[in-house]
């Protein structure tokens, strides 16, 4: 099977945006950060609960090399995606 330029170049493309696409993370519906004092701030969405968004923290804290959570506080923010924020400490 011979192919010309074009056909090999479509080829290659189709090629790496399939590769790409397999390699993309899908959107989680938790914001997760370290903050500067080493906590973990888990901003989580209207519908889930206080222990899925625990869940994200550990997750969170086990690519720390720590192995627990422990809730330090919560707050409602005004952010109508994201309306409680939860503060962790990794142990």
């Amino acid at each position: 099977m011979k192919l010309n330029v074009s056909q090999s170049s479509i080829f290659l493309v189709l090629c790496l945006a399939i590769l790409l696409s397999a390699c993309s993370t899908p959107p989680s519906r938790f914001g997760v950060y370290q903050q500067s004092d080493g906590t973990i701030g888990v901003h989580s969405p209207k519908d889930a609960k206080e222990e899925e968004a625990q869940e994200m923290a550990l997750a969170e804290c086990k690519k720390l090399g720590k192995r627990t959570t422990t809730i330090i506080d919560s707050r409602k923010t005004v952010n109508d995606r994201f309306p409680m924020t939860y503060n962790y400490l990794c142990r």
